[in-house]
């Protein structure tokens, strides 16, 4: 149930729509994952390298919010990565689309009661360092939470998480010393920095991406941050890369161009799909 007041659900709800959701999941395909990864805009790819895949539509699933946004399909698939059973979120959700930070992150709930203890997070994002160029990928080592609202925000269930995660290391140190490894060996030139996040969906003012830039990012995007917090919650290890699409230099700026971004994006996608399952094939067991 939802509180009249801040439209947040209660935390035996939220469980029980967890539950509902994996349930129908289970009826399709009894699997358990080991590995979650969410795939953002124009990074559909690795979709297409699950192997044994079964595709859940969100609208099959209980609770699911439905994905709105061009170049996000909308769909589960369970299958085999790597040697590795895998749950892909195939289309993600934003709180520009009028979801809650309780809603973007159902799915990320769902994925853990499946058994998952893995979490890989895709996104596209503008380049705040100077040092960046569209095209490049960027492993994403921190993030600053600049969308005035926090999942965790509400009762706590102490069964899915504490009241209060440490955030001190969302993204695994061990994982982030893989994945540069990785991109060592395949000769794949792979960036590091701080991902920012903003509700959008506007892109940012020149004043913004100056203050941005200042307080320490190095991309800037409207996903991912609710996810990690929600991963970090429920005590998964989680490792995040970005697709840088444009270049967001205040003294430099040029219109942006979506579609533009979004081919950016796809021509990213063979680099970092080689990256991620790479990274896969190693990932230490639990």
């Amino acid at each position: 149930m939802e509180s009249a007041t801040t439209g947040r659900i209660d935390a035996l709800e939220l469980k029980k729509q967890i539950d509902a959701a994996v349930a129908a999941i289970k009826e399709i395909n009894p699997a358990t994952p080991e590995v979650g990864i969410v795939l953002g805009t124009g990074l559909g790819m690795l979709a297409d390298s699950i192997e044994s895949s079964v595709e859940i539509p969100y609208e099959s699933i209980p609770h699911f919010p439905t994905s709105t946004v061009v170049g996000h399909a909308g769909s589960l698939i369970l299958g085999t990565l790597a040697g590795r059973s895998v749950v892909a979120l195939s289309g993600r959700f934003h709180c520009y689309e009028g979801y809650s930070l309780a809603e973007v992150t159902f799915p990320i709930r769902v994925a853990q009661a499946l058994g998952i203890h893995t979490l890989i997070v895709s996104n596209a994002a503008g380049g705040l360092n100077p040092q960046f160029a569209a095209g490049d990928l960027m492993l994403i080592t921190d993030h600053i939470n600049m969308m005035g609202d926090n999942p965790l925000i509400g009762p706590n269930d102490d069964a899915l998480g504490p009241r209060f995660p440490d955030m001190s290391e969302p993204y695994s140190k061990g994982l982030l010393t893989l994945a540069e490894t990785i991109s060592l060996e395949l000769g794949i030139k792979l960036q590091r920095g701080v991902y920012l996040a903003c509700t959008g969906p506007c892109l940012e003012t020149r004043a913004e991406y100056r203050f941005m830039r200042t307080i320490g990012a190095d991309a800037v995007g409207m996903s991912t941050v609710p996810e990690v917090i929600v991963a970090v919650h429920a005590g998964l290890r989680t490792l995040g890369f970005s697709a840088i699409t444009d270049e967001c230099f205040p003294d430099a700026l040029k219109a942006a161009d979506i579609d533009k971004i979004i081919a950016v994006a796809n021509a990213a996608e063979p680099k970092l799909t080689r990256i991620v399952v790479e990274c896969i094939a190693r990932l230490p067991k639990r």
